[in-house]
This record gives C-alpha cells, structure tokens and sequence, in this order.
C-alpha cells in the first residue's frame, strides 16, 4: 500500500487549470487525482509539471477567448495593451480574470475587491459615473457586489494567488492529500451568493428608513447601479392608510427617479444636448427608447416620463399591478402596461431591458418600480425577475409602515395640539406668553399642559400641570384634568379647593393616574397673587430690578394620592414682575437633578433681566425664548410647557367701588356713583350709555338680591363695569313681546355693549359688561 508524504517533505502535485470552462461543457479534472497518487519524486516529475503548465496556459488563454458568459451581466471586455513581456500567443491573467469574472446578482461582476463601509462585506458599491461596466475604474465597478471575508480570502480567477507557484498553484493547493481549486467549478453556486448578498444588503438600506422619502430614496441607491441603470417609483395619489378604500379614480404620481449617468456625458457643459445627440431620430426610426443616448432631464434628474398616469379598469397596466409579480418590458402585455405607466409619447426600452415591478403592501397595491438597464449591459435574466420582487415586496411594506406611522404622527400632533389652549387670552391687567415642546420626535404626545382662564373681577387663574407618561393615555388624561380645571375656575372656587376637586377627578379616572399641578389666582386690583401646589416644581419671580427669587410655595403632594390637603399661600404681585411656571421638564434631566435645575433658573432670569435693563422689564416672548435655550445638548427627556405672565396690574386710581342695598332707590344712587366717576376720569362722553345700562343690569340684581349689591368700575384699555350679587341665578337674554312691560334690559346691554357676560360665583353672581374708550377703534 502506498504511503504518502507529509506536506514537508513530499512531492507538489500539479493542479489542472480545467473544470467547467465558461461556455458549460464539462472536463473531468484528472490532473488533480493523479496528482494526489504521484510517489516520490522521480526524473519524471519535471516533464509531467511541465505538461500540466501547458495545458493550463492553452485553458486560460481558451476562457479568456470565450469572454463572459451570456447572463453573466456583463459587456465584453475591452482589449488592454500587451505589457512587457507578452506576446500574442500568451494568457494574459488580466484577459483570464475579466472572462472569468462573471457572477453577481443581476450579472453584475464578481470577485471584486473589498470595499470598506459601514456594514463590511454588506456595504453598497459607491455611486460614481466611473463606475459604469467596461470602463475599468480602479474602485470597485457599478454593479459590484461588495466581497465578503470568504470572497477576499479566495483568489481572484486567473490571476497567481500570492505565494503560488510558477502554475499558479498556492501553497495550501500544492500541499498533497489536499484537492486543487477549480475557479469554474463553483461558479453558478458563488453567483447564488452574490446575489442572496445583494438582495440582503438592500433590503437593509431600504428598511433602514422610517419615512416614505428616506424608503424610496434607499431602494433607488440600492438597486442603481448595481442592479439596473436606472429606475423609476411610482406611487398613489394620494396614498392609502390602513383600510381606506379610493373614491375616485386610482392616480398614480411618479416619486422619485434614480439614474447613473451624469449630465455631463451628453451635454455641452452649458445644459443643453450635445450636436451629437439624437434622440428624437432615434425614437421615430425604431419606435423605442434607446436609454443609451437618454440624458438626464430636469433639476433633479428625472428620466423623461409621465408625472401621473390614471389606471383604468381593465387596462394592461391594471392587469400587470393585478398580477403581483414582476415582468419583463417584453412580455405580453408588459409593453402596453410600460407604455400607459410612462405615457404613450415617450418611447420604450427594447428587449428584457425593462423590469416592471407592482409594489403590494399589507392590503393592495400601492404602486410600482420600473427597473432599466443600457444596451451596454446584458438584459435581465429570470433570476433577475425574483431580485426585483424581493426589492419591491420589501419596499411597499416600507412605504405602508412610514404611511401608518405618519398617520400615528399626525394623530398625536392633533391631539396635543387640540388638548392645549389654541391662543391665550388678553385679560386685563396682565400679559401672557407659553412655549410647549415635546420630549423628542419619536414621543410627540405628552402628560404637560398649561393655561390662563380669566375669572370675575379681572382676575386670572394660571395653571400648569403634567401627567405621568408620554403616551396617548397620558394626553388623554391630561386633557380630562385641564377641562375639569377649567370647569372648577368658572365656579370662582379658591385654588386649594381646585386641587382637591382635581385630585378626586384623578382618582375616578383610575388607581395609578397621578399628575403634579400648580394653581394661581392673580388679582390686578388688589396686587396679590394667591397659589396652591400639588407636587409641582415652585414658580419662580422676577422682579423689575432683576432679582429672581424662587417662590416659598408648600409643595403638597401629587392629584391622584388622595386623602391630602391642599394649602394656599397668597404673596404680594407688584407691577412689572414676572412670574414663570414650568414642568419639571426644563429643569431635571439625567445629567442634573430638579433643584440644581431650579437655580440655573433662576440665575438665568436674572442675568436676562440684567442684560435688558434693570428699569424695564424683558420682553416676554425673547425671555421665554432665552430660558429654552438653557437646554444643552441631552438636558431634555421630557415634555416641557412654559406660562410666563407679567403683572402689570391696575391702579388705584382706575377702580371706583360701591355698596348698594338691595332697595328701589339702588338704580339711582348707581347711576350718580357712575356719573362723577367718569367726570374724575375724564369720559364724560360715556354717560348716557353708562348710565343706561348700570340702571338696567342693577335693577335685574336688586329684584333678586336679600344682601348688598356691589357695583365696580374699572378704567384700563376699556371701561368696564362689573355688578355682583348673591343669586346664583344667571340672567338669560329673551325677545321680548310687544305687549312686555319688562325683558328688554339685556337686550339693550347686548347691543350697547362691546362685550358683555356672567359668571356663577361661590356666593352668587357677577354681571360685567365693557364699553369702548373715546377714540379707541371697535373690535371687529
């Protein structure tokens, strides 16, 4: 029996060049067997070496006669200058490489080199006019796939691997008990790779995106050029969600366009086509679009086609999107569907150059992919047809997640947006300023709100709230406890018995519902501001000098805890300070905790007002802006809402105040207090009016009222006139009959006045109405 040398010491068996030549007839690779049965080296060996070099020269030199085969994807290759050396009987390995090179998805070349990117061996070729096929750019060429580490491992076909031996041989194949490598051999089962590699790193580039222009946009790189020359997407208009069915007529709007070849190939450097390009002669002679001699039309470079094509029902391109899976442009019915998608004036490519590709999504057809290659590249193949289903398939549900998501999104803008007040209100004696952000993109809904609602007496009640979370049901909730606040302030209730209210409203709404708020009244009369808390971060007060000082509020527990009090304190509100309410969103993060947060506050409200001017206040909206921008890069993982109000208050001098008993001759002593009021301040052309109708609405109070009526006149931008009484029965305004003594009171306040209402108080009733100051325009 014989015995076989180690790979130290024995013989280097010759490996045949031979395997499966390019055009597919079979050559049984003897060489490598009797290799393996050689014993030790003898005077025969050299001449046997020698045999099997000459064999494998006159293989290579055969391949590289052939060329690439005929679904390799590839045009033939140029001819190179011989280099030293070569005669023209040699096997160039330049020729042997580029005949045998054939593989990759859709016949894109194989056996490339490596290219480095992001993913490694699943990194996309880079998009450059150089690499177009046949141009031998150093980089790795359009429509490459990238090589993996077993592809950079095993040596290119036809060229010496380093270290080979004088045929070519490497020290692993020259090692006996060990088979020769047949580049041919595993040809078809490598191209299956390269095209399985393909596929998966395009899918990956197209489910990388989250919206529908980065989906469209990534199956456009994926697939131009590595597997066509150029493409166009197709889409409805508009676009379908969830189980919406269309109304009308199925329209179909031309997205995007993707192609490789620069404009600068086919114009004259100013834009227009070069004397050389003849597209118009060539479309008439042969009826067909050469996309050879196609340049790039528009700013964008979109292919020459339809913006919109409308499908009719029973058409060819309605029965193509019916049918689901791609088709070549030559197949029956194909053409017709080509020509109604890219309208009937442009001309069509020729042979399988053409791909079209319905794109299906959860429920229907939501559009479609036309893939093109140049008569320099081979046509598509049948494989090809299964890379561009595998492409559009995961493209439309893509395009249907980004669609649902972007329903989602609108969903929640709306809801955010509706839950918080539209405008602030103007009251008087005080001005208003918010901001709201969410917490980022991804979490548009959010537990923080804030509003203003004017009360009786030109107060106003200023709330700031947020709910645990940053989901819908946190936005829901949210919106219950800011309806059941407004609710609670229209009734005049003092702001401790307002958090009370709100935190059994939490409980009823569930166990775990918890929310922190901030309730204040401000007075504008009296200069006072009265404010209770429930767990929420103190406001901070900014004085006119610019001193900021945060509030000494009692911090109470959260609404939803139940079973706890709520204290109120009251403090003084002098004009032209500032006070600022905010969530714990703009002073807590990961990187800083709530009190650290609370003094850069401060401190920033201080340097602003410093900055200004320490004799007038800062704008509102500019401060409102300069406090955000304290938000460094990662200082914000929750919504932020933000309500500043400057106290601007009303003067003494502006109020006139009186107690009336409820008796018959309360009109009158009404309408004197009113007349020497507005002599003191100058508005003696208001009397009629005023006194007209104080004596009406004191009347309606008086015939109702057991305790003293109370009549108040405040001069601002307006004058208004406020009567309160202890009915809590409001007044409705009725037509009167012509036969009435009475009911023709509110009437006369509703079209005398300029504004007129009231209010429900804890102990009765208030009904205001304002009348324009002397040269002052009327609201419209």
């Amino acid at each position: 029996m014989t015995e076989y040398p180690t790979s130290q010491e024995g013989p280097k068996p010759v490996a045949s060049g031979a395997g499966t030549d390019e055009a597919g007839h079979g050559k049984a690779p003897i060489a490598a067997a009797e290799a393996v049965r050689t014993h030790a080296p003898g005077p025969g060996a050299a001449a046997e070496q020698g045999g099997a070099a000459a064999a494998a020269s006159d293989t290579r030199a055969a391949r590289s006669a052939v060329g690439p085969g005929p679904g390799s994807g590839l045009p033939r290759p140029r001819k190179a200058a011989a280099g030293p050396g070569e005669g023209p009987g040699s096997a160039r390995p330049r020729d042997a490489e580029a005949a045998l090179n054939a593989s990759g998805p859709g016949g894109a070349r194989g056996a490339a080199r490596p290219v480095d990117g992001p993913q490694g061996g699943d990194a996309e070729p880079a998009r450059t006019a150089q690499g177009l096929p046949g141009q031998g750019a150093p980089r790795p060429e359009a429509g490459e796939p990238a090589r993996t580490a077993q592809d950079a491992a095993r040596p290119e076909a036809g060229r010496p691997a380093e270290g080979a031996g004088p045929e070519g041989r490497s020290a692993a194949q020259d090692a006996p008990g060990t088979t020769a490598a047949y580049p041919a051999a595993g040809e078809p089962a490598r191209r299956e790779g390269d095209r399985l590699r393909f596929v998966g790193a395009a899918t990956r580039r197209i489910a990388r995106g989250i919206d529908l222009d980065e989906i469209v946009l990534g199956l456009c790189r994926a697939t131009v050029p590595t597997f066509s020359d150029a493409i166009l997407v197709y889409l409805r208009d508009p676009l379908p969600v969830g189980d919406e069915r269309p109304l009308g007529p199925v329209v179909l709007r031309l997205r995007r366009t993707d192609r490789l070849r620069p404009i600068d190939d086919f114009t004259d450097g100013n834009g227009t086509l070069g004397a050389g390009t003849d597209l118009a002669g060539a479309a008439r002679t042969t009826g067909e679009l050469d996309f050879s001699q196609l340049p790039l039309v528009g700013p964008q470079g979109d292919l020459p086609a339809a913006e919109l094509c409308e499908i009719l029902p029973g058409g060819a391109l309605a029965e193509v999107l019916r049918g689901v899976r791609p088709v070549f442009g030559s197949a029956a019915g194909a053409k017709e569907a080509l020509a109604e998608l890219l309208g009937s004036e442009h001309p069509l490519p020729r042979g399988n150059r053409a791909v079209l590709a319905p794109l299906r999504g959860r429920r229907r057809v939501i559009g479609a992919a036309v893939f093109l290659r140049t008569p320099e590249r081979p046509a598509f193949e049948q494989n090809d047809l299964l890379v561009a289903a595998q492409l559009a398939t995961h493209t439309a549900l893509g395009i249907d997640k980004a669609v649902l998501y972007g329903r989602e999104a609108y969903i929640a803008d709306e809801l955010q947006r509706t839950m918080l007040p539209d405008s602030l209100p103007q009251p008087t004696g005080v001005r208003l300023a918010s901001r709201y952000l969410p917490a980022a993109e991804t979490a548009r809904v959010g537990g923080d709100w804030y509003d203003a609602i004017p009360l009786p007496g030109s107060r106003v009640a200023l709330v700031v709230g947020d709910v645990m979370g940053h989901s819908m049901t946190s936005a829901a909730i949210m919106g219950q406890l800011r309806t059941t606040a407004q609710t609670l302030a229209q009734l005049d209730l003092p702001p401790a018995e307002v958090l009370h209210h709100l935190d059994e409203q939490a409980q009823r709404l569930g166990s775990d519902r918890m929310a922190t708020c901030l309730y204040a009244v401000y007075d504008p009369v009296a200069h006072r501001i009265t404010i209770a808390n429930a767990g929420h971060p103190p406001p901070v007060l900014l004085h006119l000098g610019g001193r900021a000082e945060v509030l000494r509020v009692p911090p109470g527990a959260p609404i939803g805890v139940g079973g706890v009090d709520f204290e109120a304190v009251e403090l003084d509100a002098p004009a032209g300070a500032t006070l600022l309410l905010y969530t714990d969103g703009l002073v807590e993060s990961r990187l800083r905790d709530v009190w650290t947060g609370i003094e850069q506050l401060r401190e920033r409200l201080a340097t602003t007002a410093q900055l200004t001017g320490l004799d007038h206040p800062p704008p509102l909206e500019a401060l409102c802006d300069d406090v955000l921008d304290m938000l460094g890069p990662g200082d914000r993982d929750d919504d932020i809402a933000l309500l500043a109000a400057r106290f601007d208050g009303i003067a003494p001098s502006d109020v006139a105040y009186w107690f009336l008993d409820p008796e018959e001759t309360a009109p009158g002593r009404a309408r004197r207090f009113a007349r020497r009021a507005l002599a003191r301040w100058g508005l003696e052309e208001l009397e009629d009016s005023l006194e007209l109708l104080v004596s009406e609405v004191v009347t309606n109070a008086v015939r109702y009222a057991e305790r003293p009526v109370t009549l108040r006149l405040l001069r601002t931008d307006v004058l208004r006139c406020e009567v309160g009484d202890d009915s809590p029965q409001l007044p409705r305004q009725r037509r009167a009959r012509d036969t009435d003594e009475g009911g023709r009171g509110l009437f006369l306040v509703n079209r005398m006045a300029r504004r007129w209402g009231a209010t429900r108080l804890s102990s009765g009733k208030v009904v205001w109405f304002e009348l324009a100051l002397p040269g002052t325009p009327e609201p419209r």
